[in-house]
């Protein structure tokens, strides 16, 4: 018998709240239409024909839960992604940061790393290393084992060395890796300012006082009402004066915190925290 697009609709609210109710990750506001993208990519790869047949199996196998959670927290991630993003944080971003004792940064939503590791070289190639902390959180462990680890597919390094370039690098992309066999190992020294942490900002509370949060291209899978919920989480998490960095398709302009940032940079979804009226 076909399945009706409602019933689809149905046993994918169901499939939700079910992993909710189990294993406590609570996929329930994010985006149906990319939600269901993954679920059914899932069930073609495990050869499932029905969504709630994909439950039973979530459900009683915590192995199968953890390959569903890899396709459901996927993001698509590079080095320097966005080389005019990286351009605009060494020019409008950094400068302030410099003048900071202590750096605090978020990268949220920090999937395999690479962003991370770009962050990481940009503000070492700038001076600020001395007094830095950078936590890189996802909801992913899967995902944050491998940007712990900081070893990735050599044949992608040709891709990242091009982007290093059009950031204009200081220096040479060669010297923040080793190569090792098929695989380019991030050098140590990179990692040292970082702690990677499991996260969930769906559901995990606020990092407090932090100068710069970084989170692109992971709202766009969120729906209205949790976007709203997570901009609240980092407006929270961000000093009067801090910044807010979004991906290139996503924007603060609806939120329910708006009026709380000021653009920096439209283009590349750059946004400051606002200093308190005085007085108030």
């Amino acid at each position: 018998m076909e399945i009706t697009a409602e019933t689809e609709h149905i046993e994918i609210r169901l499939l939700l709240e079910a992993i909710y109710l189990k294993y406590g990750y609570d996929f329930r506001s994010y985006a149906e239409a990319s939600i269901s993208r993954r679920i059914k990519r899932n069930m073609r790869l495990n050869g499932c024909p029905h969504i709630s047949e994909l439950q039973h199996r979530i459900l009683h196998d915590a192995r199968a839960f953890q390959q569903l959670m890899t396709d459901l927290s996927v993001s698509v991630t590079e080095m320097f992604r966005n080389p005019d993003f990286y351009q605009s944080l060494r020019q409008q971003i950094v400068p302030g940061l410099l003048q900071i004792p202590f750096v605090k940064i978020w990268c949220a939503g920090c999937a395999s790393g690479e962003e991370v590791y770009s962050l990481a070289i940009l503000l070492k190639e700038e001076g600020v290393t001395q007094q830095l902390q950078i936590y890189a959180t996802d909801i992913n462990e899967s995902a944050l084992q491998i940007a712990e680890k900081g070893i990735y597919p050599l044949d992608k390094v040709k891709e990242y060395t091009s982007n290093y370039h059009r950031i204009n690098g200081r220096g040479d992309f060669v010297d923040y890796y080793t190569a090792l066999y098929d695989n380019a190992v991030m050098r140590s020294g990179l990692k040292r300012n970082i702690t990677f942490a499991h996260h969930n900002m769906v559901t995990d509370g606020s990092f407090g006082e932090m100068n710069l949060i970084l989170c692109r291209n992971v709202m766009i899978y969120f729906n209205r009402d949790l976007q709203n919920r997570v901009f609240q989480l980092f407006c929270d998490s961000l000093i009067p004066g801090g910044f807010l960095c979004l991906g290139s398709r996503e924007t603060i302009q609806y939120a329910n915190c708006a009026n709380q940032f000021d653009p920096v940079n439209v283009h590349e979804k750059i946004y400051r925290k606002k200093f308190p009226c005085p007085g108030l």
